[in-house]
């Protein structure tokens, strides 16, 4: 007897052609604003905090790093993902259906993604309340565990939540403008250092980070550490709005969209405000405006290059910039879980996940932002890779919806996301402190197992049979050129 297809997916339209829009009214701009918000590009230089960070090796390395990174989430995590959305016109929540199953689908990709919203809505207050208590307490570093800091971000997580619940379509009116907000912030910055590039050092800066540390700190990075920890840090930061290429692509014209939209609002963003990021400090440094070689973040030195008045106006702006997206990950949330979990009212679901935030925030969990992002990484990493290989397998489209759990998602997000995670499991257990570095790019090797492993395990027959779908939802897009 045929499974019968559940309501959710019998119930899902796609999105017309003749409502789809152009990618630079819809992909681009909105990825681009995802690589334009600070606290992606504030931390680049930094390095994790070794000596010299990102740019003990010199600007040449670091931007080989920044533009791998780039393109790998443009073809890797966010391409097949948008080419589903593209042919099908359904969102991600339906298209995962065929890697995980009809009942799996349930939980992955859809609620993991509701999930992690919180993650981010922590992180976003977080940081936010750094940038808006600096001005008071004598800059971001000084915010840091303060009274102030945690009742900011508190009220920053709560206001956020409601919006994203009751007002998103007045955030959603100024979203696209605020972008250029950042934009003109880190052209600003470039523009006011670049005069020191031609001094700038790499190897200075990091012998003179660890004279500054002391005995004991840790050595600059190798050129592999650098590149590793760029392609951790923004694949990380990446994995999740690569799977939400899905719901990109469903709004997308033809393939021509998907693509361009990829290569300007994902790779060229992130180049663009990475390294400036990595230029603007760069610069500072050749301009001796660095009175601390170990704290290389850039929103720190703001008041280093442009004075504290300056900074301090910089500052606020930037938290207008990121008040958006943490509302939308509040309403990502919320749609989520009406999906997921339609008997439960949206306010308790997402006021436990806004608590869950805020404790994130206030403990300073949120703000170790390369663990939150190899986290990210190994928790979507493996989704996105087990996706591409389903998309090939499949003949380059969607196979529509397997029945129950389909052993060969399930078993690959298990493998792929205990690779990705391992790393920062380890730093926490005495006895696995010293393996904590083994996995090499772990957001990049939770992919890698995650498709080779799919693709194994669907070979070998570890798939459950396809659901038919109801006429209306199939291949909603004409089949896409080359």
């Amino acid at each position: 007897m045929a499974s019968r297809l559940p309501d959710y997916i019998a119930a899902a339209q796609p999105v017309p052609q003749s409502n789809r829009v152009a990618w630079y009214k819809s992909t681009a701009q909105t990825y681009a604003g995802i690589m334009l918000w600070f606290v992606f590009w504030q931390d680049i230089p930094t390095g994790g905090g070794v000596s010299g960070g990102a740019l003990s090796q010199g600007l040449m390395i670091a931007f080989a790093g920044l533009v791998l990174a780039a393109l790998l989430c443009h073809f890797l995590y966010y391409l097949v993902p948008g080419m589903l959305g593209l042919k099908t016109g359904l969102p991600l929540y339906i298209v995962g259906t065929s890697t995980y199953g009809a009942t799996g689908g349930f939980l992955m990709p859809g609620y993991l993604m509701g999930v992690l919203q919180f993650g981010w809505l922590g992180v976003n207050a977080f940081f936010s309340a750094v940038l808006l208590c600096a001005p008071w307490v004598g800059g971001p570093e000084a915010a840091l565990g303060t009274p102030a800091h945690a009742i900011v971000a508190t009220v920053w997580a709560v206001l956020a939540a409601f919006m994203g619940l009751k007002g998103i379509q007045y955030v959603a009116r100024v979203a696209s403008f605020l972008p250029l907000i950042p934009f003109a912030i880190l052209l600003i910055l470039f523009f006011s250092t670049i005069g020191g590039l031609g001094s700038f050092d790499g190897g200075s800066l990091a012998g003179n980070a660890r004279a500054a540390a002391g005995e004991g700190s840790a050595s600059a990075l190798t050129i592999w550490g650098v590149m590793a920890f760029l392609l951790t840090y923004i694949i990380g930061f990446f994995a999740t709005a690569g799977a939400a290429g899905t719901d990109f692509g469903m709004n997308n014209r033809d393939s021509k969209d998907v693509q361009l939209g990829g290569m300007v609002g994902i790779a060229g963003a992130t180049i663009f405000a990475g390294g400036l990021s990595l230029l603007i400090v760069a610069g500072a440094c050749g301009l001796g405006k660095i009175d601390d070689p170990t704290k290389l973040q850039t929103t720190t030195l703001m008041g280093n290059i442009m004075g504290t008045q300056t900074a301090s106006v910089f500052w606020y702006l930037l938290t207008i910039a990121a008040f958006p997206p943490a509302c939308f990950s509040a309403f990502i949330a919320a749609n989520s879980f009406k999906t997921t979990l339609p008997k439960v009212n949206p306010f308790i679901s997402v006021g436990i996940g806004t608590l869950v935030s805020i404790i994130l925030a206030v403990t300073g969990w949120a703000g170790d932002v390369v663990s939150v992002f190899s986290i990210i990484g190994a928790s979507f990493g493996p989704v996105c890779g087990a996706m591409a290989a389903d998309y090939l397998l499949s003949g380059k489209k969607w196979a529509g919806p397997r029945a129950g759990f389909n052993p060969a998602g399930w078993i690959s997000w298990i493998a792929g996301f205990i690779v990705g995670a391992f790393n920062s499991v380890a730093a926490l257990v005495e006895p696995l402190k010293e393996y904590a570095t083994i996995v090499p790019v772990p957001p990049l090797m939770a992919f890698v197992v995650g498709f080779v492993l799919y693709l194994i395990l669907a070979k070998i027959g570890l798939q459950t049979r396809t659901l038919e779908m109801p006429a209306t939802t199939q291949e909603a897009a004409p089949e896409p050129t080359a």
